[in-house]
């Protein structure tokens, strides 16, 4: 239990990016929706953390695609809100 809390704290505070805009969009998926995510998207939102600020924003604004389509549709329902 503790370690999944401490889990999430973790991945809450590496939403906070360089771009106050990924901040504002990660955060609030985050907050909104991580918890009802299956396991998989769980690990894909994870993984996405890992990113650059430029590439996700490049992402979220569709100015490079994704090659990697589940990656893909989680970043469609990230920046559709949820």
């Amino acid at each position: 239990m503790k370690n999944l809390q401490e889990k999430r704290q973790r991945l809450r505070w590496q939403c906070r990016r360089g771009m106050l805009e990924l901040d504002l969009i990660l955060q609030a998926f985050f907050d909104k929706n991580y918890l009802t995510l299956v396991p998989n998207d769980q690990d894909l939102f994870e993984q996405l953390l890992t990113y650059s600020d430029q590439e996700l924003y490049s992402y979220l604004i569709k100015r490079q695609p994704m090659t990697d389509r589940a990656m893909q549709a989680l970043m469609e329902r990230i920046s559709c809100g949820g």
